[in-house]
């Protein structure tokens, strides 16, 4: 087993698909003010698919919409400006990173995974009065840095799985022990890489820690919203195990067991819908 380091990694990235110009543009524009709305709106609608997949999920019941939304100008009136670079970005992100390269790699699953998530942080961070939709992208890209190993490394991560499987252990683990790097650091590279925000980059880099100083809020969120996905099985990947729960996560959330129940039972219903949408 040959163990491979970070800058490995680092040179990689640039052989990684690269996200339509115009998410790259939103994502770098995260924090910016000035933006013109209606420049944006139009270079996304020059993207057919892209535009289709959006507007499939402003009208889907994540939004509750009580008009139906057709363009993207409109889904930017209706929902916010923010709320619709996030679904942009997500129906850019389910579409970017090539399948099959690695037999062992279920990529169908990995997106459950990641769907849920973002579901189950959205519904969350509504709780605990977080941005929701900060939540949402967060959640979908918590694990981001599994398909830059995979897309990088098929044949080594393909070692990952075998070792995972053979030692009843968590990916990370089985990552560390065959690969030498992690998908956390994998997924902040790449996040710097794509010019995510500091948040963004802070919350893939401690969703396995959330105790740590720098985690943030969002780490939190995220963390939990993956161990409850986990646990529900809503990847449907075969022998998952569940991870463990930070107690700091759980009692900085501050959510009874009647909370909890709802939360499971709404992440559920909204999951089906958009996997659907995004997977489509």
């Amino acid at each position: 087993m040959s163990a491979i380091v970070l800058d490995d990694v680092l040179k990689r990235l640039a052989d990684l698909p690269s996200l339509p110009a115009v998410v790259m543009e939103l994502l770098t524009s995260i924090d910016q003010e000035d933006i013109d709305i209606t420049v944006l709106a139009k270079k996304v609608s020059h993207d057919q698919a892209l535009t289709a997949k959006t507007l499939r999920l402003a009208n889907s019941s994540l939004y509750g919409l009580q008009v139906r939304v057709t363009t993207i100008q409109q889904a930017i009136t209706y929902l916010g400006f923010q709320t619709t670079r996030n679904l942009i970005t997500a129906s850019a992100l389910t579409g970017c990173f090539a399948e099959g390269r690695c037999a062992a790699f279920d990529h169908k699953a990995f997106w459950r995974h990641s769907i849920g998530s973002a579901c189950c942080a959205k519904v969350l961070a509504r709780r605990v009065r977080f941005n929701q939709d900060y939540a949402f992208t967060a959640g979908l890209l918590h694990d981001i840095g599994r398909l830059v190993l995979v897309s990088s490394y098929p044949d080594l991560y393909q070692q990952v799985l075998e070792y995972r499987a053979a030692n009843d252990t968590y990916v990370q683990d089985a990552e560390l022990a065959v690969m030498g790097v992690d998908h956390v650091q994998a997924g902040v590279a790449l996040a710097e890489h794509w010019n995510f925000s500091d948040t963004m980059k802070m919350t893939i880099a401690f969703h396995h820690d959330p105790g740590a100083p720098d985690a943030g809020l969002l780490a939190t969120i995220v963390h939990v919203a993956n161990a409850i996905v986990h646990a529900l099985d809503l990847g449907r990947e075969s022998d998952d195990l569940v991870p463990a729960v930070s107690p700091v996560a759980w009692t900085a959330l501050g959510l009874n067991e009647e909370c909890y129940l709802q939360v499971f039972r709404e992440t559920e219903l909204q999951y089906e819908e958009i996997t659907m949408i995004l997977m489509g």
